[in-house]
């Protein structure tokens, strides 16, 4: 167990000592992310003239969360798992003693301790340009909050690397990604808040992963009503789910895998 340690503090060090070279490219990859804050001013506007149970008030904190909450579960596995399953750069991955995905998964962590600072940045950016939106969360809404965000980074993480799998039988596994991440936009709370939408399609969203990966922790931070206990025992099923699916895809797509292009 202390080897294990060893090693993935070594791995979290190097990557991120990879990540502080490309600070300008991660000040963009921050700024791309800021899709919840254009959103924002469309739902403020839509909120004083519309009849909502949330306020534009409400709208501006969910639409912060959504934001902060982005930035700490982005994922983007798929596309590096695909190149290295393409141009046979996996089978250095195999003769490692380590699976693969701990290079990946100290990667995305990496990146997110090299990102905050510029997050932090915007962070109070946003309440100097909207001060009535401040507001501190209490003590138990924050624990559960970054407990949430990291349950829906392990999701969302899991989640891409299952699909990442497919690479062992498509070239182009990314398609199915980004096929996947229409739902995802539309159905996580993203766009809008699951407040907003007809009960009889809240309902049915609940039963799907995505209300999970950014609704359920970014509602917790601003204090919407949530059922914690149906959140988090949905993550954690979730994950059970696809953590299998993810193994069976793996062995079965080892024995396809052929190093080509190495």
């Amino acid at each position: 167990m202390k080897n294990f340690f060893n090693k993935a503090l070594t791995l979290l060090i190097v990557y991120y000592s990879y990540m502080l070279e490309y600070r300008s490219e991660l000040i963009l990859w921050v700024l791309s992310g800021s899709l919840p804050i254009i959103l924002m001013g469309v739902w403020i506007k839509a909120a004083e003239g519309g009849n909502f149970e949330l306020t534009a008030v409400d709208f501006a904190r969910y639409f912060f969360a959504v934001f902060l909450v982005r930035q700490l579960t982005v994922v983007w596995v798929i596309y590096e798992f695909e190149k290295e399953v393409v141009q046979g750069k996996l089978s250095l991955r195999l003769l490692q003693p380590i699976d693969p995905v701990f290079h990946h998964l100290c990667n995305h962590i990496s990146e997110r301790f090299a990102r905050m600072p510029f997050v932090f940045l915007l962070i109070g950016l946003f309440f100097l340009l909207y001060p009535q939106a401040f507001w501190v969360p209490n003590l138990v809404d924050l624990v559960f909050f970054t407990l949430s965000a990291v349950l829906a980074f392990a999701l969302r993480f899991l989640i891409q690397y299952t699909l990442a799998m497919l690479a062992f039988w498509t070239e182009r596994a990314t398609a199915l990604e980004n096929f996947w991440f229409l739902f995802f936009l539309f159905l996580s709370g993203m766009i809008a808040p699951l407040e907003v939408f007809p009960e009889a399609v809240r309902n049915v969203v609940m039963f799907t992963p995505f209300p999970y990966l950014i609704n359920f922790p970014a509602s917790i931070l601003v204090g919407l009503p949530i059922d914690l206990t149906r959140g988090f025992l949905s993550i954690l099923g979730w994950l059970l789910i696809f953590i299998g699916a993810n193994r069976l895809l793996w062995r079965a797509g080892l024995k396809r895998y052929s190093g080509m292009g190495a």
